[in-house]
């Protein structure tokens, strides 16, 4: 049984950071393709990032040079740094599993502030 448990969201200021972190189990982590969506309330969900299991990036144009995706095989984790963040960045964050994606977690949520 495939889980993906999401951490790390919460409440910044305006060009502020967060560090997103997704531990997945039940997988064979290291040759999935893991990404984060995000869906803001009354838009739809949305690609942020994606990482190939070979490590291949990529980004939406919204977040591009702010935001980095990055893994970590021998902890089975994926993360989202989040850098010079923006109102508009306020949304609950999915981290996902493939190009489907076929599995998701259950969401944590970044409030951009002040």
């Amino acid at each position: 049984q495939v889980q993906l448990v999401e951490s790390g969201g919460g409440l910044v200021q305006p060009g502020g950071s967060l560090r997103l972190s997704c531990v997945a189990s039940g997988t064979m982590f290291s040759r999935n393709a893991m990404g984060w969506y995000r869906q803001a309330a009354g838009k739809q969900r949305e690609l942020v990032a994606r990482i190939s299991g070979g490590g291949t990036l990529a980004y939406a144009d919204s977040v591009r040079g702010r935001f980095t995706i990055s893994r970590d095989n021998a902890k089975n984790t994926v993360y989202l740094q989040m850098n010079s963040l923006k109102p508009e960045d306020t949304a609950v964050y999915y981290c996902t599993r493939g190009y489907g994606p076929d599995y998701w977690g259950q969401g944590t949520q970044v409030t951009v502030s002040s």
